[in-house]
């Protein structure tokens, strides 16, 4: 794909993200923002938690390295690598907007494990930072996406191509907006 197909993808998912919130979670009570179909699952508070703490993550990393690189010259192809596609397809829906495979969160991005993630203020936070991401993604088309390598959230050591990084993010927020939809479209979701 190229830089540029790559940009107008991980830019198109993140509106259709900030417009799902718009237009489902902001007028949510407190019970419903809360409210989980079993004990082993996420409320919605607990899911934005989740990617709040991985946008606090990804998105310094993103802007420290925009900032700092010297590889300033945009290529127009873009190819992943390995690690970075297997890592962002991991992540990327099915076709019918399934989640293909289920993964446990890590311990610091685990709102069930970690309960002081959860502020109560999660979807307001995390439109904000879809917002955020926005820019990101516009500074990103100034510099070789292939280049600019990203340390990923569970191991400084190993580190992705900004270009596969931003796939991994955008498509781990899909992933879990489809499961904040899932929620709200549940048959014991809560009406008011």
């Amino acid at each position: 794909m190229t830089s540029i197909e790559l940009l107008t993808e991980v830019d198109s998912i993140t509106r259709k993200n900030i417009d799902f919130i718009q237009k489902n979670l902001t007028k949510l009570s407190e019970n419903q923002i809360k409210w989980k179909p079993n004990s082993s699952s996420w409320s919605l508070v607990e899911i934005f938690a989740h990617l709040n703490e991985y946008a606090r993550f990804y998105h310094a990393a993103f802007a420290y390295k925009i900032e700092i690189t010297k590889f300033r010259e945009p290529k127009s192809q873009f190819i992943s690598s390995p690690l970075g596609k297997s890592a962002w397809k991991s992540m990327k829906l099915g076709n019918l907007n399934n989640i293909k495979r289920k993964f446990n969160a890590h311990r610091n991005f685990n709102p069930s494990v970690q309960t002081e993630l959860v502020t109560g203020k999660d979807i307001e936070v995390f439109s904000e930072k879809q917002s955020e991401l926005l820019e990101l993604i516009e500074k990103a088309k100034n510099v070789n996406i292939q280049r600019v390598k990203v340390p990923i959230a569970i191991s400084k050591l190993i580190r992705l191509r900004l270009g596969d990084a931003l796939l991994f993010v955008v498509y781990h927020n899909e992933r879990h907006i489809q499961q904040a939809f899932n929620l709200i479209e549940h048959r014991a979701f809560p009406k008011n």
